[in-house]
């Protein structure tokens, strides 16, 4: 549970306002309330569009769809949420999220409060976990799956990244946030508005439990044929690409499987130059069963993995 309410006039709050002003066109405030709590959620776009659900990753919030929620707007009705029980303004309830069974039954909620019968479902990183998990978990209520440089789904990630990220449970906050960002996209860290919100998150937050589980099974039968995309960052320290490849290849058979050859792991949302944004948009435009890009190995940016007997 969060370690403080986040819709208090609050320092992560301040961050989080000036977080969103990034975003350059109208966003509509809805809150979601269901036994777990009031979820937000960020809506732009056509009001008749097909719908897009958006998942952040671990730590960060729906603020950090600034530059691909606006480019969905074009042509569908986004959705950005902020996830229950970590950093954001969703406010957790009488039925707190503990396990995957209840963030499964949070996003069933999310899914009937917006009036969903089937959506596009994209996550990054840790939101790409819960995206898979709640495929495998509602396969009739996901229409499209886009993964963006998901962990926990194919591939564990790399000890040397994990290993880099203990000061930010020692020793919480902007700067230990920044070094961190700083070192994983190579000195080209997201956005300050968006590395201080999540600087300042980890303090607010600090209390909060990432919920997780095993890798998500996408391989039943109710699952079988889903469109998907996974997008790959291809200067990502968080594990190792060709790792991910295959194991998205043999998860999801028929799957897009391509790479940003510029992007970190962390600046992969925010992509500076569009070509994210092009790739997620060519894929929601295809007619589904259209022939998958071939899932060739990417390029390794830090080296060939180490040998392992």
């Amino acid at each position: 549970m969060a370690a403080t309410d986040p819709t208090r006039p609050t320092a992560f709050a301040a961050a989080y306002a000036q977080a969103m002003a990034r975003w350059p066109i109208p966003v509509e405030r809805r809150e979601l309330r269901s036994e777990f709590g009031t979820t937000r959620v960020h809506t732009c776009g056509l009001a008749d569009g097909p719908p897009v659900v958006l998942l952040h990753g671990g730590g960060d919030t729906s603020a950090v769809w600034y530059a691909l929620a606006p480019a969905l707007a074009g042509t569908h009705r986004v959705y950005a949420v902020d996830q229950m029980g970590t950093p954001g303004l969703s406010v957790p309830g009488d039925r707190p999220v503990r396990r995957p069974a209840d963030l499964m039954a949070w996003l069933d909620g999310v899914w009937d409060g917006l009036g969903l019968d089937s959506a596009t479902l994209l996550g990054h990183s840790y939101g790409g976990w819960v995206a898979a998990t709640y495929a495998a978990h509602a396969p009739r209520r996901v229409g499209r799956l886009v993964l963006l440089d998901p962990t926990g789904c194919f591939a564990p990630y790399r000890p040397s990244y994990l290993a880099r990220a203990v000061p930010l449970f020692v020793r919480p906050g902007e700067r230990s946030t920044r070094r961190f960002l700083e070192w994983e996209t190579g000195g080209a860290p997201p956005a300050p508005e968006l590395v201080r919100l999540k600087g300042v998150g980890a303090v607010a937050f600090r209390g909060a439990k990432v919920v997780t589980g095993r890798r998500p099974d996408l391989a039943g039968p109710a699952a079988a044929g889903l469109p998907a995309l996974v997008v790959l960052a291809g200067r990502s320290r968080a594990h190792d690409l060709r790792r991910v490849a295959a194991g998205a290849a043999r998860a999801l058979p028929g799957a897009r499987i391509e790479t940003v050859a510029g992007a970190a792991h962390h600046s992969l949302p925010e992509n500076a130059d569009g070509e994210l944004a092009r790739r997620v948009l060519s894929f929601l435009a295809a007619a589904p069963g259209a022939p998958a890009t071939p899932p060739a190995a990417p390029p390794h940016p830090y080296g060939p993995p180490p040998h392992r007997p």
